[in-house]
């Protein structure tokens, strides 16, 4: 894997949120910028700032198409950043943008982006309080490229992180798998269903909070963007040294979504999401947050699908329909290029 980053170029792959993406950081980007900060690897940096602490994260929006059915590039960036924030226990406030638009990009477009950023950011309570604006000649980009930052306050007895997941938490989810993936392949294959397909965007800040009124003892929150449910399942496995096991039978699938999957050959716990999390939470307070999950619009599909456990430390396995395993690794390769 060394021998591949020393190459002279950048592969698709890298971006991919899977197995190349983390060695590119661990191996060329954390020694480059080490600090104790950076080093956790969590979905946002966790501060301490004159006793208050801080979340702060950032994120690059290149969705390929920017129209997709349930949104668009504008409030998935919005979304994206704000989910990001709130899987460290934060309660987002602030909102930076940046645009790169392509010379010739339709204004119309532009606008309508816009206005769904700004929809998607009182939606979720945050105000958008600085920015800045590129053009680059027309074939330098394609159309539009989105960065958003954000800060939020981590609440007062709040320790959310991937390391601090331990053996016998359950493992909730907030709704079905894969919708943001499949929605985006729909669109670019031009594949109609007679449910259509959309994209789960969403911020859940409002649902964490939910969750942490009724405990605050949630171990690991964690949002399966890139790389989907199995990416962020071993990254948590890994950073918190336990083993995880999943069951097939209780993972979320809406049927269209497991159609395309099937027929496109698409295994949907690598697939993208981008309004759903994952919670580790104590046994015994986990029905509590379930229940909690469930009274939320975006929690209304929440179950839990398994549990952490002391055996195959750093791992996660799947017990299948047929009373099998399967070892479920990360991403390696990029299933669906430009998803985010």
């Amino acid at each position: 894997m060394a021998d591949m980053i020393k190459k002279d170029q950048i592969l698709m792959d890298h971006g991919g949120g899977g197995k190349l993406s983390g060695d590119l950081i661990a191996e060329m980007m954390v020694p480059a910028f080490d600090n104790s900060v950076l080093s956790r690897l969590e979905d946002g940096a966790m501060l301490d700032i004159g006793g208050q602490r801080l979340a702060f994260s950032t994120d690059t929006y290149v969705v390929d198409p920017i129209f997709f059915p349930g949104g668009n590039i504008g409030d998935l960036a919005v979304n994206g950043t704000i989910n990001d924030i709130a899987m460290c226990g934060a309660t987002p406030l602030y909102l930076s943008v940046g645009f790169i638009l392509e010379a010739g990009f339709a204004m119309a477009d532009l606008q309508e982006i816009i206005t769904a950023m700004a929809r998607a950011a009182r939606l979720a309570g945050v105000t958008i309080v600085t920015g800045d604006t590129k053009v680059v000649p027309s074939g330098a980009a394609d159309k539009i490229f989105i960065n958003t930052s954000g800060i939020g306050l981590i609440q007062d007895g709040v320790q959310i992180s991937a390391a601090n997941a331990q053996a016998g938490d359950h493992i909730l989810i907030s709704g079905t798998m894969a919708d943001h993936g499949m929605a985006i392949l729909s669109k670019r294959e031009g594949i109609a269903f007679d449910a259509p397909i959309e994209s789960d965007t969403a911020p859940l800040n409002q649902l964490v909070n939910q969750m942490l009124i009724v405990c605050r003892e949630i171990h690991c929150f964690r949002d399966p963007t890139r790389g989907g449910v199995a990416t962020a399942l071993n990254e948590i496995a890994k950073m918190s040294s336990v083993g995880v096991r999943i069951y097939e039978d209780r993972l979320p699938l809406r049927a269209p979504v497991a159609g395309l999957c099937e027929l496109l050959g698409f295994d949907p716990l690598y697939v993208a999401n981008e309004g759903k999390l994952l919670a580790f939470v104590p046994p015994d307070r986990s029905e509590a947050v379930l229940s909690a999950m469930r009274q939320h619009p975006l929690g209304k599909g929440a179950c839990i699908i398994g549990e952490a456990v002391a055996s195959h430390s750093g791992r996660v396995i799947m017990e299948t329909v047929i009373g099998g395993e399967r070892i479920v690794d990360m991403l390696t390769g990029e299933q669906l290029p430009r998803i985010c």
